[in-house]
C-alpha cells in the first residue's frame, strides 16, 4: 500500500515531537522521531512510504496536497500535538478534499490523549492510533481497505459511532531490536542538515535505545500518553550496531539519544559503554539523564563517547519537586552537577516554573541554583500541561487552568506559553520570568568568560556557541 506519513506544516521550525511542542528561541528543530520509527516498520512490512516533514522542509499545504494527489496514497498518517491540533485538523480536511479515498489516521500526543473528542470534532478523520503506534499502523495498513475493527490500539469511526478497540500491548525489547535503524530512515527520507539542537554539534541524528520511563513526573507527556512507564530496552549489541552504522554511513554526525532517561539503568549504561569502547566507536553522543547519576557511570559513558547530558533539574525547591513526583532532592542535583564536571561531561540544565507551590521566592531560588551550578547551557520553561497528564488533570480540578483553547498553548509567534496560573503569579508573568531568567543566566560575565575559554580550546565548540548565540541574541537583548 502507498502510505503518506506527514508531519504537517505549522509555524516555521515548529517541533511537534518535542516533549513541549513549539518553536524554540534557540532555533532548534527536532526530528519527527516516532514517525521515523513508524516509517521504518511500514517499509519493513513492504509498504511504499513517503515521509514528509512540513516544518523541516518549509512545505506549504498546497504543495503537500499536490503531492498527495500525485501519490494517491491509500493511507495518510498525520502527527498531532496539543498546540498545533487545530491546524493539524485543518491540514487533514484539505487532504480529504485532495485524496478523498485515502484512509486518514491521526497519531501523536494530543490525539492519543483525546481520541474520541478529536474524532467528534473532525468528521473528515477516520481514526486515531493511540499511544505507541508503530505496530498499530502496520496492522491497519495490512487490513485496509477491509475491516479494521479488530486493530488493537485504534479508535475509529463506524458511521456516526466512534469505536475504541482494546489497547495494544507495548513492544518488548526484542521487538524494538527488530525495527530497522531509524538513522537509515533519516538518511533516505529527510535532509539531515535541516535538524538542529543548539546544545549539540551539527549535524546530528536522533534515535532511542529504549522506550518508556519508570518515573512518574506528573508533567511529562510521553510516558503518560505514548510510551508508558515500563522501560523497554533494545539490546546493547543492537544499539552498538546502529552507532557503527552511523559511523560508516553518516560520518561526522553527532547522535542524540532521546530515551526519556538513558541513565535509569546504570548496569546497562556500563555494558553499553564497554561495548562501544570495545567496538571502537568514534561517534559522539548526547543523552537525557536524571540529576542523580553517579560519578562512575558518568565517567565510563564519557569514555565511550558521551559529550553532554540533558537533565531536568526543574526547581530549587524540594517541596515542589516532591509535589510533581520528581523523586529528586536539590542536594542530589548539586552533587550530580559536580560529578558531571569531574567526569568532563557537559550539562544542559532544564528548569520548569509554575508548578504547584511556585512563588516569587521559589522562582528566585531556582534562578540562583541555575547560576550556582553554571551548566554549559540552560533553559527556563513555564509549565505546559497537556491532556492525558496528571498535571493537566490537576490544573482542571483545582481551577488553575485558565484556557481550554489549544491555540493558547503557544504565543502568537509559536513560542512556549503557559495556560496555568498560581497565587500571585499570572500565566503571563511566568512567561516573562522565564525570559528574564534566560537573560540573567546567559549574560553573566562568569558565563560569558566560560564560553570564551571553551571556544578558545575547542574550535568546534566555538562554532556551536556562535551559532547558538546568534539564534538567541534577539531574545536576550529584546523583549523575548
Amino acid at each position: 500500500m502507498r502510505v503518506l506519513v506527514l508531519n504537517p506544516p505549522f509555524h516555521p521550525r515548529f517541533s511537534r515531537s518535542q516533549r513541549s511542542p513549539a518553536r524554540t528561541k534557540s532555533g532548534n528543530l527536532y526530528y519527527p522521531i516516532w514517525l521515523g520509527y513508524a516509517t521504518a516498520m511500514l517499509e519493513q512490512e513492504g509498504h511504499e512510504v513517503t515521509l514528509l516533514d512540513g516544518p523541516a522542509e518549509a512545505l506549504a499545504l498546497e504543495h503537500i496536497c499536490r503531492l498527495a494527489i500525485s501519490l494517491q496514497p491509500g493511507l495518510i498518517i498525520t502527527d498531532t500535538s496539543t498546540p498545533s491540533i487545530l491546524s493539524d485538523l485543518a491540514v487533514c480536511r484539505e487532504l480529504r478534499q485532495a485524496v478523498p479515498q485515502a484512509y486518514q489516521v491521526l497519531v501523536g500526543t494530543h490525539a492519543s490523549a483525546l481520541p474520541e473528542e478529536t474524532l467528534r470534532g473532525a468528521p473528515w478523520i477516520d481514526a486515531v492510533a493511540r499511544r505507541e503506534y508503530d505496530v498499530t499502523l502496520c496492522d491497519l495498513a495490512t487490513r485496509l481497505p477491509g475491516e479494521v475493527t479488530e486493530v488493537a490500539g485504534l479508535t475509529h469511526r463506524v458511521g456516526d459511532t466512534i469505536v475504541a478497540a482494546d489497547d495494544r500491548q507495548e513492544m518488548t525489547g526484542a521487538e524494538l531490536d527488530a525495527i530497522p535503524f531509524v538513522s537509515s530512515v533519516w538518511k533516505r527520507h529527510v535532509s539531515i542538515s535541516a535538524y538542529r539542537y543548539s546544545i549539540t554539534p551539527h549535524p546530528q541524528v536522533t534515535m532511542v535505545t529504549g522506550r518508556g520511563c519508570p518515573y512518574k513526573c506528573d508533567f511529562c507527556v510521553w510516558p503518560q500518553v505514548l510510551t508508558g512507564h515500563q522501560y523497554r530496552r533494545r539490546s546493547v549489541d543492537n544499539v552498538v550496531e546502529e552507532f557503527l552504522w552511523i559511523g560508516r554511513h553518516l560520518p561526522g554526525v553527532h547522535v542524540f539519544l532521546e530515551d526519556d532517561t538513558l541513565t535509569v539503568d546504570r548496569k546497562r549504561c556500563h555494558r553499553l559503554a564497554e561495548a562501544l569502547l570495545q567496538a571502537g566507536n568514534t561517534v559522539k553522543f548526547t543523552a537525557n539523564s536524571r540529576a542523580d547519576v553517579d560519578l562512575e557511570t558518568l565517567q565510563i559513558l564519557k569514555a565511550s563517547g558521551l559529550r553532554m547530558v540533558c537533565t531536568g533539574f526543574e526547581s530549587a525547591d524540594d517541596g515542589i519537586l516532591e509535589t510533581v513526583q520528581k523523586r529528586l532532592k536539590v542536594d542530589q542535583a548539586r552533587k550530580f552537577a559536580e560529578d558531571a564536571k569531574r567526569a568532563g561531561v557537559l550539562v544542559h540544565a532544564c528548569f520548569m516554573v509554575g508548578n504547584p507551590g511556585e512563588t516569587k521566592a521559589t522562582l528566585r531560588k531556582t534562578l540562583k541554583l541555575a547560576q550556582q551550578l553554571n551548566p554549559d547551557s540552560a533553559q527556563f520553561f513555564p509549565l505546559m500541561v497537556y491532556p492525558g497528564t496528571r498535571a493537566y488533570d490537576r490544573a482542571v480540578s483545582d481551577g488553575t487552568l485558565v484556557s481550554r483553547d489549544w491555540s493558547h498553548w503557544l504565543t502568537a509567534e509559536g513560542l512556549h506559553n503557559t495556560t496555568v496560573e498560581r497565587p500571585g503569579l499570572a500565566s503571563s508573568e511566568l512567561v516573562r520570568w522565564c525570559d528574564g531568567a534566560r537573560r540573567r543566566f546567559y549574560l553573566r560575565p562568569r558565563y560569558l568568560a566560560k564560553k570564551l575559554w571553551q571556544g578558545a580550546i575547542d574550535p568546534a565548540e566555538m562554532k556551536r556557541n556562535l551559532k547558538a548565540a546568534t539564534e538567541l541574541a534577539g531574545h536576550l537583548i529584546g523583549r523575548g
